[in-house]
């Protein structure tokens, strides 16, 4: 058992196998709907790339920065050389995934227009849309600070694949400081965020 939980790719593949077996209760108990079981799919990649992307920006904000200063400076270099860069790499593409499958869920349910111009194109007529529409730009905000603001100043700061390896020390420590506070404001941009997400279906009762 432990030798099993030991391999991470055991451990994801186990827990596909036991979503499936809850895809063959549902056959059993409701019946196949194609059109309800594709948006069910986006969705649930939506919401697990979601986890993923959010959870690693709370990990950055409420973990790793703060604990930094407790560190012993000779352990130092090995979170900055292989722990952060490679929560680095899931917390980037988490982001993507989450913004790519949300957008195709938006249009699949007919609601992606509605959606990125936050219901100007219905005349603002649809509180539903107007509230996933602010989620939804918050989401693309903190989508651009991940992968244009945070990312290549992190690149910079901790010369990722040898990328800059004669940046000026004054220079990489601005460019931590940058991806620390943007780091932060997205932070704070999640919370509403999620809100938004979540009233959708549970405050307005829509999508």
């Amino acid at each position: 058992m432990a030798a099993f939980f030991a391999n991470l790719r055991n451990t994801v593949i186990a827990g596909l196998v036991l979503a499936v077996i809850l895809f063959l209760i549902y056959l059993q108990l409701q019946g196949y709907d194609t059109n309800l079981f594709w948006r069910f799919v986006l969705r649930w990649l939506h919401v697990i790339s979601g986890v993923m992307w959010i959870g690693l920006l709370w990990y950055f904000n409420f973990v790793s920065t703060p604990t930094m200063p407790k560190i012993p400076a000779e352990m130092k270099p090995a979170l900055g050389r292989f722990i952060t860069p490679a929560a680095l790499f899931w917390f980037r593409w988490a982001a993507m995934a989450t913004l790519v499958f949300g957008l195709l869920l938006a249009f699949l349910n007919d609601y992606l227009v509605q959606m990125l111009t936050i219901d100007a194109s219905e005349g603002f007529v649809n509180p539903a849309y107007v509230n996933i529409g602010i989620g939804a730009w918050l989401a693309i905000i903190m989508w651009f600070n991940v992968w244009f603001v945070i990312w290549p100043n992190q690149q910079r700061a901790l010369n990722i694949d040898n990328r800059y390896p004669d940046l000026p020390q004054p220079q990489r420590d601005a460019s931590a400081k940058t991806a620390g506070m943007f780091s932060r404001i997205n932070t704070m941009l999640s919370i509403p965020m999620l809100f938004a997400m979540v009233a959708t279906a549970h405050l307005y009762g829509a999508i």
